[in-house]
């Protein structure tokens, strides 16, 4: 059994077109029934303010699986920690025997975060899309241009973020990369010329609504993954001519789905693998508007570890 670092992880692994290639083919995998993904576990701890989540999948055939443990723990910043933090343990799949443990402090989580955004805009986004607007200005808000510039020829970045402080500085190092960026005070002025949205944001209350989406516009929200979070007002989802979800039962306790419980969604709900897997294409002109709700699952953890431990050990 191996220890891997962060470090060593990191140069190991990166937002790169090698990694969206396993990532989709675990999602791929997933929607052709080829993978075992049991339900999430969360345990909260509450008078630490923090939560714990586990997620695992086995992709059918695959050497290998993994199992994560991803903690957050959000008053962690007054003691000078960082909020997040975890790793993934890897397993043989034929023998169950450890081959790895990756204590990566979240950084493989990101990266598969990032990436499977990517996908969802190269399966759902028009081709021609250069335009992106960002709500939000953390890490994950940057990683999704970056991973979004793998498969879209992305030229100008809006960003709205409650700090605009934090707006600037994201929208200084996308300058830096030759991205023309754009910081805005409100919502729907960031959103307004946009070919893709992204929502990447711990918001607790709606922030985008249907009167904000342009003809043909895709939209991206991944900041909802409990049952506390949600960006997205319904009027977004039945506004959209197609929506996606990376799973059904996920978005339906954890992510955007959540505007419905109780009752029957008045709309079609796809998942992303079975787009993946199936060709489908949602898309039927380009004035069609699509919505992808991202949760995180466990067959992007198996399949971003099984990849970067094969990156490690050169196999």
């Amino acid at each position: 059994m191996q220890l891997y670092q962060r470090d060593a992880i990191e140069a190991a692994v990166g937002i790169d077109r090698e990694a969206l290639v396993a990532v989709e083919a675990g999602f791929a995998a997933l929607g052709r029934g080829e993978a075992v993904q049991p339900p999430i576990l969360s345990m909260a701890i509450e008078e630490a303010n923090g939560e714990v989540d586990v997620k695992t999948a086995h992709i059918r055939g695959a050497a290998r699986f993994a199992i994560k443990v991803s903690p957050g723990f959000f008053d962690n910043p007054r003691l000078g920690l960082p909020s997040l933090n975890g790793l993934m343990m890897v397993f043989s799949a034929r023998t169950g025997q450890v081959e790895a443990v990756l204590f990566d402090e979240g950084y493989l989580t990101m990266v598969r975060t990032a990436l499977a955004g990517a996908i969802a805009a190269r399966h759902l986004s028009r081709e021609n899309s250069r335009r992106v607007a960002v709500l939000g200005a953390g890490e994950q808000a940057e990683r999704q241009v970056e991973a979004l510039r793998l498969v879209r020829d992305i030229r100008v970045v809006d960003l709205w973020a409650r700090r605009r402080s934090a707006a600037e500085a994201l929208a200084e190092r996308l300058r830096a990369r030759g991205l023309e960026a754009h910081v805005h005070e409100e919502v729907p002025a960031a959103c307004a010329a946009a070919d893709i949205i992204v929502t990447a944001t711990p918001s607790r209350t709606p922030l985008l609504f249907a009167r904000d989406l342009p003809e043909g516009v895709h939209v991206t929200a991944m900041g909802a993954d409990s049952p506390d979070k949600r960006e997205l007002d319904a009027s977004v989802l039945t506004r959209a001519d197609a929506f996606v979800a990376d799973s059904r039962a996920q978005s339906e306790t954890n992510g955007e789905l959540k505007a419905f419980a109780g009752r029957e969604t008045p709309f079609k709900v796809h998942e992303l693998g079975r787009v993946i897997a199936g060709g489908d294409m949602l898309r039927l002109s380009a004035a069609t508007i699509t919505v992808c709700d991202l949760t995180g699952t466990g067959v992007q953890d198996t399949a971003i570890a099984d990849h970067a431990l094969s990156r490690l050990v050169g196999t």
